[in-house]
């Protein structure tokens, strides 16, 4: 067992973190492998302000004493983490053979229209992000988008907008 050494300062690091999450860094440090503990960090930031900021990683690694560049390393290697705040509501659009086929480009397409924005972005007012998936696994209704983990199947780039609004999106310019 390698011996820990002396916790930093916290007032010396700057940083936004709430209580619970630097009590946790505390008690990730007293444990026997600190660094394993490192995930677990990341998902309570992640979950706290939805994404992880270059400022906060940087605070993870001077708080837990670990280099930022490992920090940053499994923050990019992992999916489920991301580096920009993403929309109070998400939506991705399946671009896999089947749905592509089926036309689930030109729904992206239609997004991007609607929304004024590209896949991985956030729309202005901060309420949709939108992303592109591979394959979501359900070929069988092709094509496909997902909002908030709620699937539509045999979607139509004309049924796109009235989907939105169900999650308070109304048009600019009708």
């Amino acid at each position: 067992m390698s011996p820990v050494s002396p916790p930093p300062n916290p007032g010396a690091v700057s940083t936004d973190l709430p209580r619970e999450i630097l009590e946790a860094i505390e008690q990730s440090r007293l444990s026997e492998h600190p660094r394993s503990h490192l995930i677990a960090v990341l998902q309570m930031i992640q979950r706290h302000y939805g994404y992880l900021s270059h400022e906060r990683i940087d605070a993870v690694a001077q708080l837990m004493q670990v280099p930022t560049a490992m920090v940053s390393g499994v923050a990019t290697f992992y999916h489920f983490f991301t580096f920009v705040p993403k929309g109070k509501h998400q939506i991705t659009v399946c671009l896999g053979t089947a749905c592509y086929v089926k036309g689930s480009g030109q729904i992206m397409d239609r997004l991007k229209e609607l929304l004024h924005i590209e896949a991985g972005q956030t729309s202005a007012d901060g309420q949709f992000y939108l992303e592109a998936a591979r394959c979501l696994g359900a070929c069988a209704l092709a094509p496909i988008m997902v909002v908030d983990g709620k699937v539509y199947g045999g979607v139509r780039p004309d049924g796109v907008e009235k989907i939105l609004a169900d999650y308070g999106y109304a048009a600019k310019n009708k």
